[in-house]
């Protein structure tokens, strides 16, 4: 066993509420459970907590389950790369309802596009010659350690399709559904009526004594604890593992890289934006300057063409006024001259 795994102050058998269990106490799991290698090999080695987890997710009563039989189904020993290894763990529930499940811990922002083609891809079933009235009734359900819509965050979502006016439902063979590991807080009470919020917890867990705790509130969870303890003892299991978890890593990088490199795009382009938009506004400004100058220009040159027209047209009047004045003057020489020419005679 390697170091990794090794416990320093573990109980196994130890007693717990549902019996005896034989598993650590105390230590690191190694691996959670949204590792999606570990959620699929749990799932597919133990159809007690298959049907578990359906029942919480479906809101039904576990003993309501007859079967559930996991339609693609991977050989866990077998070796497999990024492009082969299926994700979506396909399960044939009763006979007569698929359910599709898929880990998600990565936020490719493809989910809805994504979760839908799985949908359709299920959906269409039938074969040659089949009554579109028997067609398979299905369910795809989406484990995210991610928020998809961060304005309308939810702990568990259900989407269906609606009448958008009457929101009438349009058919029930065709669901949606998105379980929020981050937004366990948000659980409703129904959530918590069915347990959904233990199992979220379960994913989640890094350490024995958490998973301890959470098995002792039932006994299917403490099953799914037994089973990935069976599962990490395997260490060509761990190195499947380990495989995905490194390829989870890889993802996650190239994912900060992209976003590392549209953040500096959307700076650039903002940069940019306002280096034209100071652009436009100098040269706006410039514009405006000279239009006040040339229209101040202009004022001043009508005022001083209206002064200048006032001082002549003062000019004129004051020269009117001396010609009127010598005027009066002549006159009164010419009636002068003709007063003294007229006693004269």
């Amino acid at each position: 066993m390697e170091n990794k795994f090794k416990q320093s102050n573990t109980t196994i058998s130890a007693e717990s509420s549902f019996g005896t269990q034989s598993f650590p106490t105390s230590g690191p799991i190694g691996f959670t459970m949204t590792n999606d290698f570990l959620f699929r090999a749990l799932l597919q080695k133990n159809n007690h907590v298959l049907k578990g987890l359906i029942g919480a997710l479906l809101h039904m009563d576990v003993d309501t389950i007859v079967s559930a039989t996991i339609e693609n189904p991977i050989e866990l020993g077998d070796s497999f790369d990024d492009k082969t290894f299926i994700l979506d763990v396909k399960v044939l529930l009763n006979d007569e309802k698929i359910i599709d499940l898929e880990m998600q811990v990565v936020n490719h922002y493809d989910w809805p596009e994504r979760s839908l083609s799985y949908l359709c891809r299920n959906y269409d079933s039938l074969q040659a010659g089949e009554d579109y009235s028997g067609v398979t009734s299905v369910q795809h359900i989406g484990i995210l350690d991610y928020t998809l819509f961060p304005d309308h965050p939810e702990f568990y979502a259900n989407y269906a399709l609606l009448n958008v006016r009457n929101h009438h439902c349009y058919s029930r063979k065709f669901l949606l559904s998105v379980l929020d590991l981050t937004q366990t807080d948000m659980a409703t009470e129904e959530d918590r009526l069915y347990k959904i919020d233990y199992w979220a917890r379960l994913f989640k867990v890094t350490t024995w004594e958490e998973m301890s705790i959470l098995a002792q509130t039932d006994s299917t969870i403490k099953d799914a604890a037994e089973t990935v303890y069976v599962i990490s003892q395997d260490k060509y299991l761990r190195d499947k593992m380990r495989a995905r978890e490194d390829n989870i890593r890889s993802e996650n990088a190239m994912k900060k890289h992209y976003e590392d490199e549209l953040e500096q795009a959307r700076q650039d382009n903002i940069r940019s934006e306002n280096a034209m938009k100071k652009h436009y506004e100098d040269e706006l400004e410039q514009a405006r300057q000279d239009n006040i100058r040339s229209k101040n220009a202009m004022k001043k040159h009508y005022e001083d063409e209206m002064k200048q027209a006032h001082q002549e047209t003062e000019q004129a009047r004051q020269e009117i006024e001396q010609v009127r004045s010598e005027n009066a003057q002549l006159l009164r020489r010419i009636e002068a001259l003709e007063k003294a020419l007229a006693e004269k005679k």
